[in-house]
């Protein structure tokens, strides 16, 4: 597991952790809002009009109305990102990690406007009639090659089934594997319900909706979406409000440190500009898939007479994931103060990093050598060896890094008992540890764990874990059902309906087999899969740049013609 986790890693920093993919990823997001002349701002009040149905026709065609295939393509997106996501990001980058997920939300807000108009511009209808729509069909249709002599070169058939192949394994890496992996975690946290007991349940609940299709899947997230979000909206405004003195700094966190990085406080080691700004943008993209291609899926669904109006539409979707939601979980975490507090916790293996010495985060000297070393910048003398280890106890003076802090209190455990005997370690990560031996201490937590423990420190107490699990539950849950759809409509792109159903199985199996697999490899695993189905998708935006433009302008004189009485958006 240790291997696959640093080849993910190591192929990770080339693709979506790089930086020409985050200049990709902004960049056309600047382009277009430029562009467009900030749609995202300009139709924001025509997309409320529009998602409430005000010019819905009867003729329209699609599976589903406005608001379902919102709410199905929110359901894709308000998931472990939300809430394990956003920790995450902070406790990687600080609290500057905020400011460039916000930032990259806003921007996605026009991506995913231009996005989705193209999908649903060019979306087909398969042999059992349902909707076939998403990124794929708009690179088949649209970015052929023809040459001077007229012969057509396919490369948008090819591009196209690319993409497809990126969908469903991000299905997996983003709308599967994650999601059950956090609701599997936090249902144990909480009710020390076991992984394997937890996947199996959620695995026959998403079995029995999944199988009904579109149809089925919109009235789910039409009536799931809204309760959940209204629901965790309330528990984090009054997890807010209980710190209220820390209101005012943790909004001052967010923006002071955006270029510089943040510095060494409490537990948290500092984190330097490009990391706050790499993990703030790719987190962001996690959150709301602005530019992924997923979203668009869904809204092709849509009923809709003109593909520019469901576009408006997806405007929305950014806004609500990641500007509300992810914001205010930003806030809790920031504000209840556990992002940089060290808390008693199990180590996951693959995040223990054994030092050849000690080291001493109140010296000065120190941290500025360990920030350097987990901001990649240089590496610390790693160890290698065996760590002798008796009641539980390391008899070595070596610093353990676990979740980028100095562990401390570590106690070593086999079965509940403390431990006695050697464990192999290489180049700083242990390797030969059987599954019944356990790392514990006092170190910084992340992910769904540390938002559930910024619950903990407000109104509710020790029943904050609940909501958190319970919004977990809702956001993972839904976000898994959405992208059994996005997969099944790739299956179909490549395969024809008739193979959706094996689709559907095989996605059910995995769901159930990641409730008990090790996080941080799903985790490096899902950031390769939105990387594989953004670019293509990013660059067919760009090509079809001038289409977009001409299909928008077209929208709004037959606007204008038809409702001649209404306010347009240069009216605002």
């Amino acid at each position: 597991m240790q291997t696959i986790n640093d080849f993910l890693t190591t192929l990770h920093t080339y693709i979506g952790g790089n930086y020409w993919f985050i200049f990709l990823l902004l960049g056309t997001g600047i382009f277009f809002t430029f562009y467009l002349k900030f749609p995202q701002i300009r139709y924001f009040r025509h997309a409320i009009r529009i998602t409430k149905g005000k010019y819905d026709k009867s003729t329209d065609k699609g599976d589903t109305s406005h608001f379902q295939a919102l709410a199905t393509a929110l359901s894709g997106t308000v998931g472990t990102g939300n809430i394990a996501g956003v920790a995450l990001a902070i406790h990687l980058g600080g609290p500057a990690a905020m400011f460039w997920m916000l930032l990259t939300a806003f921007l996605g807000m026009c991506t995913k406007f231009v996005e989705v108009t193209l999908s649903h511009k060019y979306r087909d209808f398969d042999e059992k009639g349902m909707v076939a729509g998403g990124p794929m069909y708009y690179m088949k249709k649209r970015l052929n090659i023809r040459k001077k002599n007229g012969k057509l070169i396919k490369t948008g058939y090819w591009l196209g089934g690319f993409f497809a192949v990126a969908t469903i394994l991000s299905s997996f890496g983003s709308g599967s594997l994650p999601q059950i992996n956090s609701i599997s975690n936090s249902v144990f946290a909480t009710f020390g319900i076991k992984h394997i007991i937890t996947g199996a349940v959620m695995a026959l609940l998403l079995a029995l909706i999944i199988i009904g299709g579109i149809k089925r899947i919109a009235k789910v997230t039409e009536k799931l979406v809204p309760f959940m979000a209204i629901i965790y909206f309330l528990g984090a405004i009054t997890v807010i409000i209980f710190n209220y003195q820390n209101i005012i700094p943790s909004f001052i966190s967010i923006f002071r440190d955006i270029f510089t990085g943040t510095a060494a406080i409490g537990g948290f080691l500092g984190a330097g500009f490009a990391f706050a700004f790499n993990n703030g943008v790719n987190r962001g993209l996690f959150s709301n898939e602005a530019g992924q291609g997923s979203a668009p899926i869904a809204h092709a669904a849509a009923k809709a007479h003109e593909s520019v109006s469901e576009g408006i539409v997806a405007i929305l979707e950014p806004f609500i994931d990641t500007i509300i939601i992810c914001f205010l979980t930003g806030l809790v975490l920031l504000s209840s103060g556990v992002w940089n507090e060290k808390l008693p916790n199990q180590f996951q293996k693959t995040d223990i990093e054994v030092l050849t010495t000690i080291y001493n985060e109140n010296n000065p000297t120190d941290v500025a050598k360990l920030k350097l070393h987990l901001n990649n910048t240089t590496e610390l003398p790693l160890f290698t060896g065996k760590l002798n280890v008796e009641n539980g106890e390391i008899q070595q003076n070596q610093s353990i890094i676990h979740a980028r802090s100095l562990a401390e209190n570590v106690m070593i455990r086999k079965l509940g008992q403390p431990f006695t005997g050697e464990i192999d370690v290489i180049n700083g990560k242990v390797t030969t540890t059987p599954n019944d031996i356990t790392f514990q201490g006092n170190s910084l937590i992340h992910s769904a764990p540390l938002t559930t423990a910024a619950f903990s420190k407000s109104f509710f107490g020790d029943f904050g874990k609940y909501i958190v699990a319970f919004g977990l539950l809702l956001f993972a849950f839904s976000t898994s059902i959405a992208w059994s759809y996005y997969g099944d409509r790739a299956v179909t792109y490549l395969f024809g309906a008739k193979y959706v159903m094996a689709y559907r199985i095989i996605f059910v199996t995995a769901f159930f087999f990641a409730s008990f697999t090790d996080t941080t490899i799903i985790w490096n695993l899902s950031l390769l899969t939105v990387a594989f189905m953004a670019i293509p998708n990013l660059f067919g935006l760009m090509v079809l740049h001038r289409e977009v433009k001409s299909t928008i302008k077209e929208y709004w004189k037959g606007f204008r013609e038809e409702y001649s009485e209404e306010k347009t958006p240069k009216d605002y």
